[in-house]
Protein backbone atom coordinates (compact mmCIF):
# COMPACT_ATOMS: atom_id res chain seq x y z
CA UNK A 1 0.00 0.00 0.00
CA UNK A 2 2.84 2.38 0.81
CA UNK A 3 4.37 1.85 -2.63
CA UNK A 4 1.06 2.64 -4.24
CA UNK A 5 0.93 6.08 -2.54
CA UNK A 6 4.40 7.02 -3.80
CA UNK A 7 3.63 5.93 -7.33
CA UNK A 8 0.49 8.06 -7.49
CA UNK A 9 1.91 11.26 -5.98
CA UNK A 10 1.88 14.12 -8.48
CA UNK A 11 5.13 15.28 -10.03
CA UNK A 12 6.45 18.53 -8.54
CA UNK A 13 5.79 21.63 -10.60
CA UNK A 14 9.04 23.59 -11.09
CA UNK A 15 7.75 26.21 -13.44
CA UNK A 16 9.82 29.05 -14.76
CA UNK A 17 12.66 28.73 -12.25
CA UNK A 18 13.43 25.19 -13.35
CA UNK A 19 13.63 26.28 -16.97
CA UNK A 20 15.84 29.30 -16.22
CA UNK A 21 18.28 27.53 -13.91
CA UNK A 22 20.59 26.14 -16.67
CA UNK A 23 20.62 29.53 -18.39
CA UNK A 24 21.55 31.29 -15.14
CA UNK A 25 24.41 28.84 -14.59
CA UNK A 26 25.77 29.61 -18.08
CA UNK A 27 25.59 33.35 -17.40
CA UNK A 28 27.48 32.96 -14.12
CA UNK A 29 30.16 30.83 -15.82
CA UNK A 30 30.55 33.42 -18.57
CA UNK A 31 30.96 36.42 -16.28
CA UNK A 32 33.16 34.75 -13.65
CA UNK A 33 35.29 32.34 -15.69
CA UNK A 34 35.22 32.82 -19.46
CA UNK A 35 35.18 36.62 -19.75
CA UNK A 36 38.10 37.31 -17.33
CA UNK A 37 40.20 34.64 -19.06
CA UNK A 38 39.56 36.23 -22.47
CA UNK A 39 40.55 39.64 -21.06
CA UNK A 40 43.84 38.23 -19.69
CA UNK A 41 44.62 36.65 -23.06
CA UNK A 42 44.01 39.94 -24.88
CA UNK A 43 46.20 41.85 -22.40
CA UNK A 44 49.00 39.27 -22.79
CA UNK A 45 48.78 39.48 -26.59
CA UNK A 46 49.01 43.30 -26.47
CA UNK A 47 52.04 43.05 -24.19
CA UNK A 48 53.79 40.56 -26.49
CA UNK A 49 53.16 42.84 -29.48
CA UNK A 50 54.61 45.83 -27.59
CA UNK A 51 57.95 44.17 -26.78
CA UNK A 52 61.00 46.18 -27.83
CA UNK A 53 64.74 45.97 -27.43
CA UNK A 54 66.11 47.11 -24.09
CA UNK A 55 63.13 45.97 -22.02
CA UNK A 56 63.85 43.85 -18.96
CA UNK A 57 61.36 40.97 -18.93
CA UNK A 58 60.44 37.75 -17.11
CA UNK A 59 59.65 34.47 -18.86
CA UNK A 60 57.14 31.77 -17.82
CA UNK A 61 59.94 29.82 -16.17
CA UNK A 62 61.12 32.82 -14.15
CA UNK A 63 64.18 33.77 -16.19
CA UNK A 64 64.92 37.48 -16.06
CA UNK A 65 66.71 39.08 -18.97
CA UNK A 66 67.06 42.13 -21.17
CA UNK A 67 65.83 41.95 -24.75
CA UNK A 68 68.71 42.46 -27.16
CA UNK A 69 67.14 41.32 -30.42
CA UNK A 70 63.67 40.50 -31.75
CA UNK A 71 63.59 38.32 -34.85
CA UNK A 72 59.98 37.54 -35.75
CA UNK A 73 58.66 35.17 -33.10
CA UNK A 74 62.08 34.63 -31.43
CA UNK A 75 63.48 36.97 -28.78
CA UNK A 76 67.11 36.98 -27.67
CA UNK A 77 67.57 37.72 -23.98
CA UNK A 78 70.79 38.71 -22.26
CA UNK A 79 70.64 36.98 -18.87
CA UNK A 80 74.22 37.82 -17.81
CA UNK A 81 77.21 39.49 -19.36
CA UNK A 82 77.93 37.66 -22.63
CA UNK A 83 75.24 35.06 -21.86
CA UNK A 84 72.30 35.02 -24.25
CA UNK A 85 69.30 32.74 -24.63
CA UNK A 86 66.62 32.58 -27.29
CA UNK A 87 62.96 32.26 -26.28
CA UNK A 88 59.63 32.37 -28.03
CA UNK A 89 57.74 35.67 -27.64
CA UNK A 90 54.70 33.98 -26.07
CA UNK A 91 56.86 32.66 -23.20
CA UNK A 92 57.47 36.20 -21.95
CA UNK A 93 54.92 36.95 -19.24
CA UNK A 94 55.72 40.46 -18.13
CA UNK A 95 58.11 43.31 -17.65
CA UNK A 96 60.53 42.93 -14.75
CA UNK A 97 60.33 45.73 -12.22
CA UNK A 98 62.72 45.23 -9.30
Amino acid sequence: MLQYIFLQSPAPQGGLLTMLFPFLILVVFYFFLIRPQMKRQKDQQKFVESLKEGMEVVTNSGIIGRITKIDGNIVRLMVDEKTFIRVVKQSITGEYKP
